[in-house]
């Protein structure tokens, strides 16, 4: 199992992954796992750096298509190869909704650290990485000797906790600024108020920005991460999407009134100028 997967992600530019026994697995989400048609013996964790460079007022995970369309894919691909070589192998893909904790997974593989902010920090793409995952009830074959690794935990230099602006890594805050944008409805003057302060239409990327870690960020290789990318969100750049390319986006899932408020929210104080 070990050399598909590691053919077929080394097809799609990706280099960091791991096979752990299921047995290892946090498991967060026991309802999902009991949907599935089978028992997971083992997990196919993989990492999906996504930098492509900065962005002006929208997180540099949402610059791009919404990487859920990029789990999809890879996930297919790897299902499609692993059954072709085991036709009696069970399969699920999975990418933010596992049953597992995906990231604890991938810190017990050693494919990355704890960062304060609550982020898995890897070597070579620093925060900047989501995890993907393929649950199978074969067994781990060469992972059978599979050893967790100790968890490795950042520096703790404070930089992420001095940046936040709700200060809800300092324990102060009840919610971060990301999820604030996230949220439908109206926001209240305060929230709006840091919405314009730091110039965010959608998401938050304090924590990121200040870590050490990043501060030579790697650009992704992944082509999917390359296309169509928006740098800045605007009403004129909302407007020019219809239903299926907004749909696309990261930000679709909250609707496009959240996104809208958001830009007005922005615009207002920029015409107020």
């Amino acid at each position: 199992m070990y050399k598909t997967v590691e053919r077929v992600l080394s097809e799609e530019k990706i280099e960091y992954f791991s096979i752990v026994p299921y047995s290892l697995c946090k498991e967060i989400n026991a309802s999902i796992r009991e949907r599935m048609d089978f028992q997971p013996k083992s997990a196919v964790i993989y990492l999906l750096p996504y930098y492509t460079g900065e962005s002006v007022n929208i997180s540099r995970y949402a610059v791009s298509c919404d990487y859920h369309i990029a789990i999809r894919e890879i996930g297919e691909a790897l299902i499609s190869a692993l059954k072709e070589k085991y036709p009696e192998g069970h399969f699920s893909s999975f990418g933010d909704h596992s049953p597992i904790d995906e990231r604890h997974a991938a810190l017990i593989s050693g494919l990355g650290i704890a960062g304060d902010n609550g982020l898995l920090i890897n070597e070579k793409y620093g925060s900047y990485v989501f995890v993907g995952d393929i649950l199978t009830d074969l067994e781990p074959n060469e992972a059978l000797g599979f050893q967790p690794r100790e968890i490795q935990r950042c520096h703790s230099c404070g930089a992420c906790k001095r940046a936040c602006p709700t200060r809800i890594l300092g324990g102060e805050g009840e919610e971060c600024l990301s999820a604030i944008t996230q949220r439908k409805g109206e926001l209240a003057d305060t929230e709006r108020a840091l919405m314009v302060r730091y110039n965010t239409a959608w998401g938050c990327d304090l924590c990121q920005s200040v870590c050490p870690y990043n501060r030579s960020p790697v650009m992704t290789p992944i082509d999917f991460f390359h296309r169509e990318r928006i740098e800045c969100l605007t009403l004129e750049v909302l407007d020019g999407m219809d239903k299926e390319t907004f749909s696309r986006r990261a930000f679709a899932w909250r609707g496009r009134k959240t996104v809208e408020r958001n830009i007005e929210i922005l615009s207002a104080v920029n015409k107020g100028q």
